[in-house]
């Protein structure tokens, strides 16, 4: 069994949340680059299929409650640990659990992701590029 394999299912089991939140909940409010965590997000391009945004959290900083409205491929540019909260506060994940972390330059996979926060509780800015697929099984 692959050292990977805790983590992909950390990354499974909050993408299918995800996805039944979003489900149950098609209006869930601010988008990343549009509301208040847009001050973590910037908007590298968008058209009509893709949007690809820069998250950048530098170390002790967390982000206002936003959400990803659809499934991404996330590249690890930089890594720290992080906790992601939901929207009121409960801690969904904390990377310092994990046995095994993404490393740099590793690309992974996400669902779309409901209302949540994210803080940097580590020694160096998390960095991330997403590929946000907006046509996703058209």
């Amino acid at each position: 069994m692959s050292a990977r394999y805790p983590f992909a299912l950390a990354v499974l089991m909050i993408n299918l949340f995800a996805v039944s939140y979003a489900i149950a909940h098609p209006d869930y409010g601010d988008d990343a680059v549009k509301g208040a965590a847009a001050a973590h997000h910037k908007l590298l391009l968008e058209n009509d299929q893709v949007r690809v945004l820069e998250t950048k959290i530098r170390p002790g900083e967390r982000t206002a409650v936003h959400v990803h409205p659809w499934s991404a491929v996330q590249y690890v540019v930089t890594f720290s640990d992080f906790i992601r909260y939901d929207e009121h506060g409960k801690v969904h994940l904390d990377s310092r659990t994990l046995s095994k972390k993404p490393q740099v330059g590793e690309a992974l996979w996400s669902g779309p992701v409901p209302r949540h926060s994210i803080e940097n509780v580590g020694k160096t800015d998390l960095t991330v590029i997403a590929v946000e697929l907006k046509q996703v099984g058209k």
